[in-house]
């Protein structure tokens, strides 16, 4: 029998503090915020990471980019649940809006950056490889909404050395979200 693990509460909300099955609301759990690349809400905790698959929910303001422009070797899915978001995806632009869908096989380069005139909200899902590896390509298209790298990197810590780190908190439009 699989136990229901424990929720702790922390600055921004709850986060599972024990592995187990647990329920809990958008609206209550942690969240981590970046002044530069939005919201996150991650559902996992330091202590209770999911083994199999990395989901979160992305909230980005109009400019906002989610990440830097990079590729994995793993397997993500997105699905856009309100607002609109650019995706820029192998070099090219895609506008996005509530209820798409973006799929990326292993090895697919791309960023999301908000668009329209209010936050977007995206469901983000990644399959977790013990082996995984991930390259930030230089990429004239990402630097020029502010989400690409000089030179290419294999590493995150390299890639993200001028950006400051998340902090606990609620995302700063949290009253125009779609479930408040």
């Amino acid at each position: 029998m699989v136990e229901e693990a424990r929720l702790a509460q922390n600055v921004s909300g709850l986060a599972p503090a024990t592995e187990g099955w647990f329920v809990v609301n958008v609206r209550d759990a942690a969240w981590h915020t970046d002044e530069v690349f939005g919201a996150a809400c991650i559902f996992e905790g330091p202590e209770a990471r999911f083994a199999d698959l990395g989901i979160n929910l992305r909230v980005l303001r109009p400019g906002q980019p989610a990440a830097l422009y990079h590729a994995e070797s793993n397997q993500e899915d997105f699905l856009v649940l309100s607002g609109e978001c650019l995706l820029l995806v192998e070099g090219e632009e895609r506008m996005l809006r509530a209820w798409d869908f973006v799929h990326c096989p292993p090895n697919t380069k791309y960023v999301f950056i908000g668009a329209g005139d209010a936050p977007c909200v995206i469901l983000m899902t990644s399959t977790r490889k013990q082996d995984r590896t991930i390259v930030y390509p230089d990429s004239e298209l990402a630097c020029g909404h502010g989400a690409g790298v000089e030179t290419e990197t294999n590493s995150p810590a390299e890639a993200y050395a001028a950006f400051s780190t998340l902090e606990l908190g609620q995302p700063e439009d949290w009253d125009a979200l779609p479930w408040v």
